[in-house]
């Protein structure tokens, strides 16, 4: 093989510009949102705010839609590599209700496209914290207290893990403690924890290692670890 097959082509001018025009936008488009609210994005107030036509921006971005995938893909990728999951929601409340808040109107994620992979991405990260240093067969193990051999099936394919899929008793235990996790970030973003005030956080720590401690309890032979640094 020449060594031209392994040189990677450069991006001429034009390629370089447009990877540039495309990034303000997003970052345009990201100020939008955390102004006004993801219900309230629309291709004609990015553009306004840029100082260009609506027109000038379907050069780049088709329509809303397309503009909406990449934002969700980049929240779920911002999300997944932020040290916390609970501080990047109270710091992103927009972007996150992008994510989580009421779907936006007449949008349809692309089946198995961008988003679906980011969002991938990020459950690596809750497996990480919840399941390394376990093997497949204590995964497979765990006491989950009977699950429908329905719910088993359903479960069997949805996770991947490894070279295999995550075993149905620890994906029933991943989703499990994703609903907790996210119910406690759910409460404090939309402000129903506002009482607690500045203990929210002590709150939620507290929720969580008891979580993975009783997680970890229901996996024979395992060792607890620590994921208050990824999860708060």
């Amino acid at each position: 093989m020449s060594a031209d097959a392994h040189t990677t082509a450069v991006p001429t001018l034009r390629q370089r510009r447009r990877a540039v025009a495309t990034q303000e936008i997003v970052e345009a488009a990201e100020s939008y949102i955390a102004e006004h609210g993801p219900h309230a994005l629309s291709l004609r107030g990015v553009a306004r705010n840029l100082g260009m036509t609506v027109q000038g921006l379907y050069h780049y971005f088709p329509n809303r839609d397309a503009l909406v995938t990449v934002l969700v893909t980049k929240a779920y990728e911002d999300l997944a590599a932020a040290e916390g999951y609970r501080r990047w929601a109270i710091t992103h409340v927009e972007r996150f209700q992008l994510l989580y808040g009421a779907p936006l109107r007449h949008y349809a994620a692309p089946h198995d496209g961008p988003t679906t992979q980011a969002m991938h991405r990020m459950c690596a990260v809750f497996q990480r914290e919840m399941f390394d240093g376990f093997t497949t067969a204590q995964l497979a193990a765990a006491d989950t207290r009977g699950l429908s051999s329905a719910l088993q099936a359903h479960l069997e394919p949805l996770f991947p893990h490894g070279p295999e899929t995550l075993p149905p008793p620890a994906s029933a235990l991943l989703l499990g403690a994703w609903g907790h996790l996210h119910g406690l970030v759910v409460l404090e973003v939309f402000g129903h924890t506002s009482f607690i005030g500045e203990h929210q956080a002590e709150i939620f720590h507290m929720a969580m290692r008891d979580l993975l401690e009783d997680i970890h309890r229901r996996i024979p032979y395992g060792t607890e670890g620590d994921s208050e640094t990824v999860l708060g």
